[in-house]
């Protein structure tokens, strides 16, 4: 797979944040002229690196040059203190580069509530940076897991009437995932020309689609960050309202599906990759609404872990979701094809063999019909297992 893009250069350092030997220091250059859009957690605990970067975001004057990410230690619930140091981070980076500190935007994630060593992370960069490389990809996708079991990296050429660009991004994310304008950390790029407003649209349309669809434990982080940064050096411009911009944006939004999902594959202690499907709302607030409610279960999910097709409890989670005026006899339930309820009750044509066939897959489709409407929505989740609650207690020992 070619994962170079044009104008971006990765490299990768072992600051010691966690632990010696370990990559954790990732430095993204990008080519003077590459425009940048982000979108940033809703938490209101937002982490230093978060609030710095959406300032240097807005009042730089010129656009980022530079993505400066590290694993190990989240700099959030840090005060005054956690915002000196991610400044001090850019501050060092900037001094090697020779640009401002304002061009830099810093991207954390690991532990919170530690203070984060500026030091360590000053005294790295200079390898980073001599490590600067077009294929730095693979290796940079790797230095910013924390509880991952594998790296999520993704790549595609589009081919946009006879020219091609190419667009490339890695994630990270098992755990605190329950998005909300972005995923834990993601860092997409393509060589293509595009305008900051369309940019920017097509970031919130791509993410919209994609990482706000997926939750592993309904937990949203202190830390969520997602970039797309587009360096103009394929040669190939996309404008609003053009078929290069659609069949861009479908690329974009594929791409991101990708990724998303892959996160919910690696999910903490996850065996099984759930979608879940609900059709025939009044809206798609409603339908998203019952589609999280029956992810978010852990009755659902500790049955999904146990491939038990105990339905009660999606059929519970179902009513309790908050629609107004719910006609319980109008809402089916497949699980994975297999007819399980309808009006109200377990279908006639159910038995528990074609259950536990259907549970017994690692990948399960849950198909909820409201029959009230033509809305529809999707949620991409997993179970919740033994080993989630492991690695959650056994975090920061």
């Amino acid at each position: 797979m070619n994962t170079a893009v044009a104008g971006v250069k990765l490299g990768v350092a072992q600051a010691g944040i966690k632990k010696v030997d370990h990559d954790d220091l990732v430095v993204i250059a990008l080519a003077p002229g590459t425009r940048t859009s982000a979108l940033f957690t809703k938490n209101a605990f937002r982490a230093a690196p978060v609030q710095l970067a959406e300032t240097h975001l807005e009042v730089a004057e010129t656009q980022p040059r530079y993505l400066l990410i590290n694993t190990g230690n989240a700099n959030a619930g840090t005060g005054e203190t956690g915002i000196q140091s991610a400044s001090q981070c850019c501050e060092a980076l900037a001094r090697l580069t020779d640009t401002d500190a304002g061009v830099v935007l810093p991207f954390s994630t690991g532990v919170i509530g530690e203070p984060l060593s500026a030091e360590q992370i000053g005294a790295a960069l200079p390898a980073a940076l001599h490590d600067l490389r077009d294929a730095g990809w693979e290796r940079a996708a790797g230095a910013i897991l924390t509880t991952d079991t594998r790296a999520k990296l993704r790549s595609a050429a589009v081919e946009l009437d006879g020219q091609c660009c190419t667009i490339t991004g890695i994630a990270k994310g098992a755990g605190m995932i329950c998005p909300n304008m972005a995923t834990m950390l993601a860092f997409v790029a393509t060589d293509a020309g595009i305008e900051a407003p369309l940019l920017n649209e097509m970031l919130f349309a791509a993410v919209k689609a994609s990482f706000n669809r997926i939750t592993v434990d309904g937990d949203t982080s202190t830390n969520d960050s997602v970039t797309l940064s587009a360096t103009g050096q394929s040669g190939v411009e996309i404008t609003a309202g053009s078929e290069q911009a659609e069949h861009f944006a479908q690329a974009l939004t594929s791409l991101m599906i990708e990724l998303a999902q892959d996160i919910v594959r690696d999910g903490e202690g996850a065996s099984k990759f759930v979608e879940i499907r609900v059709t025939g709302g009044e809206s798609e607030a409603a339908c998203d609404q019952v589609a999280r409610t029956v992810a978010h279960s852990p009755l659902v999910k500790t049955a999904l872990f146990a491939s038990d097709p105990n339905w009660g409890r999606i059929l519970a989670a179902i009513g309790r979701a908050g629609l107004e005026d719910l006609n319980t006899d109008a809402v089916s339930i497949h699980l994975n094809g297999a007819l399980i309820a309808e009006q109200g009750a377990r279908a006639a044509s159910y038995t528990e063999a074609k259950g536990q066939e259907a549970m017994a897959a690692g990948d399960l489709v849950i198909d909820i019909s409201l029959d009230r409407g033509d809305a529809e929505s999707v949620i991409w989740t997993t179970d919740l297992s033994y080993d989630y609650v492991r690695i959650n207690a056994e975090y920061r020992t």
